[in-house]
């Protein structure tokens, strides 16, 4: 578990643009019930996610078309919420960070660790917004 201090600016980075942070298991059920489209970004201290992953995920918002409902869990902090989301992945192997996005409860893309690390962020959020123009 890592301090609530060290991931509190990590947690903002994605909170401060609107994303909703799930803490439980029941979270990331009652989350992913929801009828629409539905992003779930894992967050993680790496250092992928804060130059690849957070920064694709903001501009990827920018787009005419975005999910419903945007979520993220904490890898290595959130551990309940983060394997109940991984559930939902399968069958992708767990990966920090990733992002799922989610179509009534259904994964229709996602976005892997390998897909992120050592991509720019615009290439994510391009991606992303692929995503969006198809499913939402």
């Amino acid at each position: 578990m890592y301090p609530a201090e060290l991931v509190k600016p990590m947690r903002e980075d994605l909170t401060n643009v609107g994303f909703e942070e799930l803490h439980t298991s029941e979270a990331v059920e009652t989350a992913l019930a929801k009828e629409g489209t539905t992003l779930v970004v894992v967050n993680s201290v790496c250092g992928c996610a804060a130059a690849n992953a957070r920064p694709g995920a903001r501009m990827s918002l920018q787009n005419s078309k975005r999910p419903d409902h945007i979520v993220t869990v904490f890898a290595g902090v959130d551990k309940d919420a983060v394997n109940t989301a991984r559930e939902h992945m399968v069958p992708f192997p767990p990966s920090s960070p990733s992002m799922a996005l989610f179509k009534n409860g259904e994964l229709v893309h996602m976005l892997e660790r390998h897909h992120i690390e050592g991509r720019p962020a615009e290439l994510i959020a391009e991606n992303l917004m692929d995503a969006y123009n198809d499913h939402c």
